[in-house]
Parts: structure tokens; C-alpha cells; sequence
């Protein structure tokens, strides 16, 4: 079971409640259960779900994991050509589940498999991993005793639901009786207006989405003082942008946690309102409810405190493995604990994460991840963002470099050095700096380091250099 058992329940127990709210229409616990059965007759047990943020994203899931049926939530952004590839490998990769065309809106086995996720990976061609029913009931009541979800609670989630991230928000409401809204798509001005006008007492969200909310919040006297949770992921909130979002939501704890698609949660922490955060630093809290972690190196050897190596899990909420694109790397099990490639240590029982192995710079024998240095420059004062990379170095085999995007007028390498003094040691400090006008960004909206390497290769008018 994930959450359909629940719909029913909160159908018979609040039908006329809000269950879900996409840009502004409203879908009732009994109008969901309802068109949500209407569907189920009809639906294959393989259903590719491809559809931009709608009430009905929300009533085709339940309809195409009632029973034994299996969903694949694909983005409709992606090209057509790509989208049809998909669904073809889905339909002839996935086991058919055996499903009664009178089938009733009700959960299938618990160790059964409804939800066939999509990530990227180092081809264009996403990989395809399962999930059991199960493990999401598992996840649920992790989550929902972590981030402390309440059923008067009302999550805006404001990115599309084709996206992993908000695709378990909307699931995990479900389970929990708690209204989920969304947009048609991410809008500045939306999302504050729905924070003014819907009661909206939790985000979830990417901490880019959190920066752009909290600086044009406090610039337009956007009242965001009911808002009691926000919830990033992705990756660890900059110093800036978690100053930002205590200033604009002052009463907000404000969680940010590591996972994988392919691991669901493995741990986080929550600064509560009046605390002031540390920064610079690389800690993502304490183990999720029922999730082990320990760092292991290639070997499957556990690492003592503070030696970093393989970040591995062990936990009821893994996924079941790929379909395709697992090339050996992907996920890999060691003696039962799980692996994405993502590097980290221990420290106290806190989980510290560095970054992909693939990312690493080795600089004079050391092992640097850009990710720490970035964290530290966004620390500095004068600082709105970083991007750290490893340019070649005949003597050092790599060297640290750095672009920094100004807060405000402009900076020095003097100011930069001076601003990691104490935050970050001296063999991971850049050796070079540059000023840039805007980050290294892909067409899929992702921070590149190599771009970054291109735009100083080319002496890209982006690209200032700061010297030493």
C-alpha cells in the first residue's frame, strides 16, 4: 500500500475537505476517490503518466497503482522523441501485473511494484528504477514523523509533479489526510500569493525556488510569518539563501536533507525558528527514522569517524533496482548496504557530504570536493554564489579555481581569502579567482563546473579574472 487505503479513508471520514489545489482549482477527498474510480476500469497495468500540473495528474496516479498496476511519471517537458523511447522500454521492460479489468480503487500487495521512477544519468536516456509499495508506506511515516507533518497543515510544492521531489509531496499528503497544492508552473507571484491568500503553512521545495521566494518576499513585504516547515532539497542550502528564508519566514523550521531517488531519505536536520545556522560547513544532520548509514570504502570496509568514503545505507525504503541504465556504478550493495557513488563521513553521528567521486580535484595528493568549497564561498560576506572546479595543473596535477557571482558591487580576491580563513582549510582553498556575471549554467538548469573551465579557456566575456 501507498495511499490509496488513506484517499478512501479520508474520503468517508472528511469528503467535502480540500485534498489537492492546482493553480487555483480544487479537488475535494471525495471528488478525488471518486474520478479516481471512475478510471480504474480502464487503465492498463502499465500506465506511462506524461501531463503537466493538473487535478487530474493527481487522479490518474490513483487510478494507475490501484490494484497490482504500475505507473512511470514521465516529464512533459522532454522531447517527443525521447518521451516515446520511454514509454516503449517501460512497456517492454516492466513485468505486466496481473489486474481484473473491474478492478476497485483499492492498494495492491505491499511488496508489489507500482511506481517505476525516472533519473538522469550520464546519457540522455534516463534510468528506470522500481519502487515496492511497501517502501513508500515506509518512507511516508519516516518523513511524516521527521518533518512533523500534520493534517492542518497545507504544503505548497511548486514545481512539477513529473519531478521526484514533488511527486512524494503530493503521495505523502495523500497518506497523511493533509491538503497539497502545486502551480501550472513556478511563479514567483504565485507562490506569494497563495502563501497570503491559501494558508499555506509548509514549502517543499529546491533551494533556487527558496533564495528567489525569500529575497522577492522581503523586497515586496510578502507576509510569510504562517508558514511553519519549509523543506529543501536538492542540494545544502548557501549561507545566503538560508539567511533570506529566516528573515522572510521567521517562524519556519527550515529542514534540509541528503537522499537519492534510488535510497529515498537518509538523513537531514531542521533549524528551528531563533536559531542562527552554522556556515560554510557540510553537515546534513542525523539518520532518518529506521535509515542506518555507515561510510565504506571500495571495499565494502567501514571507515572510522572523519575518513571520507562511500556515503552507504541500509534501510526498509531502498528501491528495488533498475530496470535499465545500471552500469554497475549506479547503485551498488554491499552486503546489503546501498550506494549511490555520493562521498562523505561520519562525524559524531552526523552524515557530512562532500559530492560525486567524479567531481573530486586531486591537487598536490589531496582529494578536494568542489562542493565544500562552494559551500564556504557562498559563507562569504559579498558573496551570492559559487561554483568551484579543478583547472589542470602541470605541477600540482589539478588546482582549485573558483567563479563567484557578487552580492552587490564588487569583490577581491584579498576579500575572498580572507573570508575562508576560518571556515575552510588551507590545501582546499581556489588558487585562482574569478568574477563572474551569471553561473555556468546547462540547458537543463544545472550548474556546470566544466562550463565554467570552457567560459576561462575562452576567455568568455563572463569571466573576470581576479588572480591569486
Amino acid at each position: 500500500m501507498p495511499f490509496l487505503n488513506r484517499i478512501q479513508r479520508w474520503a468517508d471520514e472528511r469528503p467535502h475537505h480540500t485534498a489537492v489545489v492546482v493553480a487555483g482549482r480544487r479537488l475535494s477527498w471525495a471528488e478525488l476517490r471518486d474520478s479516481a474510480a471512475d478510471l480504474v476500469a480502464d487503465t492498463k497495468s502499465i500506465t506511462p503518466l506524461c501531463e503537466a500540473n493538473s487535478t487530474g495528474f493527481a487522479v490518474k496516479l490513483a487510478a494507475a497503482v490501484a490494484g497490482g498496476r504500475q505507473c512511470a511519471v514521465l516529464d512533459p517537458a522532454w522531447p517527443r522523441q525521447l518521451r516515446e523511447n520511454i514509454i516503449r522500454r517501460v512497456e517492454g521492460s516492466a513485468l505486466p501485473a496481473a489486474v481484473a479489468p473491474d478492478d476497485a480503487l483499492a492498494d495492491g500487495p505491499p511488496e508489489s511494484t507500482f511506481l517505476i521512477g525516472l533519473t538522469s544519468g550520464t546519457t540522455s536516456v534516463p534510468k528506470a528504477f522500481t519502487r515496492s509499495r511497501r517502501s513508500w508506506q515506509q518512507s511516508f511515516e519516516a518523513s511524516i514523523e521527521f518533518f512533523g507533518l500534520r493534517q492542518d497543515d497545507v504544503t505548497l510544492a511548486p514545481g512539477p509533479l513529473a519531478a521526484s521531489l514533488n511527486l512524494y509531496a503530493l503521495a505523502e499528503c495523500l497518506y497523511a489526510g493533509s491538503e497539497f497544492q502545486t502551480l501550472q508552473s513556478f511563479d514567483v507571484g504565485d507562490v506569494h500569493a497563495a502563501i497570503t491568500h491559501d494558508r499555506v503553512t509548509r514549502l517543499v521545495l529546491v533551494p533556487t525556488m527558496l533564495r528567489m521566494l525569500s529575497e522577492r518576499g522581503l523586497t515586496g513585504c510578502v507576509d510569510a510569518s504562517g508558514v511553519r516547515t519549509i523543506i529543501s532539497a536538492g542540494s545544502k542550502l548557501d549561507a545566503r539563501t538560508l539567511e533570506a528564508a529566516r528573515r522572510w519566514a521567521p517562524n519556519a523550521t527550515i529542514f534540509e536533507y541528503y537522499g537519492a531517488s534510488e535510497l529515498s531519505f537518509v538523513s537531514g536536520a531542521g533549524l528551528p525558528a531563533g536559531h542562527v545556522p552554522a556556515v560554510g560547513g557540510t553537515g546534513i544532520g542525523r539518520p532518518f527514522p529506521g535509515v542506518d548509514v555507515r561510510i565504506l570504502d571500495d571495499a565494502g570496509t567501514p571507515l572510522p569517524d572523519g575518513e571520507s568514503g562511500n556515503i552507504c545505507v541500509r534501510s526498509a525504503l531502498v528501491s528495488n533496482g533498475y530496470l535499465w541504465g545500471d552500469d554497475g556504478q549506479a547503485l551498488r550493495s554491499f552486503n546489503g548496504w546501498f550506494t549511490v557513488g555520493d562521498q562523505g563521513y561520519l562525524d559524531a553521528g552526523e552524515l557530512h557530504i562532500l559530492g560525486r567521486r567524479a567531481d573530486m580535484i586531486l591537487t598536490s595528493g589531496k582529494n578536494v570536493y568542489p562542493h565544500e568549497v562552494e559551500l564556504a564561498l557562498a559563507a562569504v560576506p559579498g558573496v551570492a554564489a559559487a561554483v568551484a572546479a579543478g583547472m589542470p595543473d602541470d605541477l600540482r596535477g589539478q588546482r582549485v579555481v573558483a567563479g563567484v557571482v557578487p552580492a552587490h558591487g564588487g569583490i577581491t580576491a584579498m576579500q575572498l581569502r580572507a573570508g575562508l580563513e576560518d571556515i575552510l582549510a588551507r590545501d582546499k582553498r581556489p588558487l585562482q579567482y574569478y568574477v563572474l556575471t551569471e553561473l555556468p549554467i546547462t540547458d537543463r538548469g544545472k550548474v556546470s563546473r566544466n562550463l565554467l573551465l570552457e567560459w576561462i579557456d575562452t576567455r568568455d566575456p563572463r569571466v573576470r579574472n581576479l588572480g591569486a
